[in-house]
């Protein structure tokens, strides 16, 4: 599965890498997703959230997603794994205790997430990961919570991907509270 959270237009972050209005639905609602409570969503959106986020088993992000959020502190907002995919090695000294493992190539991180992630979902972030994951036929399903904000520009939900993919009608689609939750198979 490809995620993430998408303007109308097809982006996932404005011209300065800020997701701007796109994750406000994540804090706005009454409905904890765990006990924490820092991650609040609407009714409708809740039973959607919360059984996709405790079915990922292991999560797959790039380089410049790892550094914009330090690699969630070794601790992602889902699944029990991060598995991080970069021509860069691990920062030195970066989270020693942290089991997240660097890989040049997209395609053996899938696998290891697939071994670490066991019955559960592997995840890619949408953006170049995911494009490029779409691209290399490593995607079974296209998951969007699209946000009505209309961006303009910057980075794309599939990156720079460049041919035609054909999905299937989605299978999924829930309205939320400022956000409409998507899900489509990738047709082969």
């Amino acid at each position: 599965m490809t995620h993430a959270v998408v303007s109308v237009d097809g982006f996932i972050a404005d011209e300065k890498d800020d997701v701007g209005p796109l994750f406000d639905w994540y804090f706005n609602g009454d409905r904890p997703i765990y006990d924490d409570a820092s991650f609040r969503v609407g009714a409708a959106s809740i039973d959607y959230v919360k059984g996709m986020w405790d079915d990922i088993g292991a999560i797959i992000q790039g380089r410049r997603l790892f550094d914009q959020t330090n690699g969630w502190e070794a601790r992602p907002p889902a699944g029990d794994n991060l598995l991080v995919v970069s021509h860069r090695p691990k920062p030195d000294g970066w989270h020693p205790e942290a089991d997240v493992p660097f890989f040049d190539d997209l395609a053996a991180a899938i696998e290891e997430a697939k071994r670490r992630a066991g019955d559960r979902t592997v995840a890619v972030c949408a953006g170049d990961m995911g494009g490029q994951a779409v691209a290399a036929g490593l995607v079974d399903i296209v998951a969007m919570d699209v946000v009505p904000v209309v961006f303009g520009r910057r980075r794309r939900y599939f990156g720079p991907i460049d041919a035609q993919h054909l999905l299937e009608d989605p299978h999924v689609v829930i309205q939320g509270d400022r956000v409409l939750h998507l899900q489509y198979r990738v047709r082969r």
